[in-house]
């Protein structure tokens, strides 16, 4: 029997890469949203078009994505569409908190629409800067302030909340520094390897002794896709990440090595907020989902360079 998904985000980068995920399967036919405000139709599918359709929607507007949920009544939402990135996010406060009226109506049509299940894409930036190292999904406290971090914050609350109230099953997916081919130049991966390979300097916000850690993407999309298929994580929450930590000043050294490029490494500035000191998820429960060691950071690279997909 043939399971109908829907996708919001499904243009963004990691939207748009469970899309290919799942559409491998021929029982799933996918339904891709996205307003296009961040996404980008470069990244639909190119193969299996007879098992998705995009449509231009923002799931903020009720009416938009009322029509959507009322014509297909889904089996699954993967919600997945947000404003993203901390300082796109720090510069439209107002716009961020659109993003908890999308959540109110999907999550009423889901309930009343039959859906069985709602994964949702929240963050490592609801950890803030964190008392607790790694960060564990039940015990380290959600205490950011920045805008982008309440929202998602919020989107957890409303998922509880239907859980309880609706019987809505829910699955939270905290995502940490996910990096590969597809992803957009505004985050720290793709900026650094577009930076070394046009040999252009590589500019870092501080002193670069900020830590972080970077999943590869196909890492990612296995652990929450086996969490969909298995059944795993059920009305609970899993930090989606590597464990690898590494100083934002030795990635930039790395990415140079890997790319073999004359680039310099040039110091900015802290940054205001939003940039914190460390970020290292327990990411115990996504190992169990992955069942296979995560790959490392420098094969990732080059797996990101080689397939040319890095310039979006």
């Amino acid at each position: 029997m043939i399971k109908k998904i829907l996708v919001t985000g499904g243009a963004g980068f990691v939207g748009s890469c469970m899309v290919d995920r799942l559409i491998e399967d021929p029982d799933n036919f996918v339904v891709i949203v996205d307003d296009l405000s961040t996404g980008n139709i470069t990244r639909l599918p190119e193969v299996h078009k007879d098992r998705w359709k995009f449509i231009k929607c923002n799931v903020n507007g009720y009416r938009d994505i009322s029509a959507v949920m009322m014509a297909y009544q889904f089996d699954y939402v993967f919600h997945y569409a947000a404003v993203v990135g901390v300082q796109r996010t720090l510069q439209n406060p107002v716009s961020v908190l659109q993003d908890i009226n999308g959540f109110k109506y999907l999550l009423d049509l889901c309930k009343n629409t039959g859906v069985k299940r709602v994964f949702f894409s929240s963050s490592s930036e609801v950890y803030g800067e964190p008392f607790e190292h790694p960060q564990n999904e039940q015990t380290t406290p959600l205490n950011s302030r920045l805008p982008y971090a309440v929202v998602k914050n919020v989107g957890e609350a409303f998922l509880r909340s239907y859980k309880q109230e609706f019987d809505l099953d829910y699955t939270i997916f905290r995502f940490f520094n996910t990096y590969g081919p597809k992803q957009s130049q505004d985050f720290v991966m793709s900026k650094f390897i577009n930076a070394a390979l046009a040999g252009r300097d590589i500019t870092i916000y501080g002193d670069g002794s900020q830590t972080r850690t970077f999943c590869y993407k196909d890492d990612n999309i296995d652990a929450c896709y086996n969490a969909f298929v298995n059944d795993y994580i059920v009305n609970d929450t899993v930090n989606i990440g590597s464990d690898f930590e590494t100083t934002v000043l030795d990635l930039a050294k790395l990415i140079i090595q890997v790319t073999e490029s004359k680039s310099k490494i040039v110091f900015l500035p802290p940054l205001k907020e939003g940039d914190m000191s460390r970020r290292k998820p327990d990411n115990s429960k996504m190992r169990e989902l992955l069942g296979r060691p995560l790959i490392p950071i420098e094969a990732g690279i080059r797996l990101t360079i080689e397939s040319g997909k890095y310039n979006y």
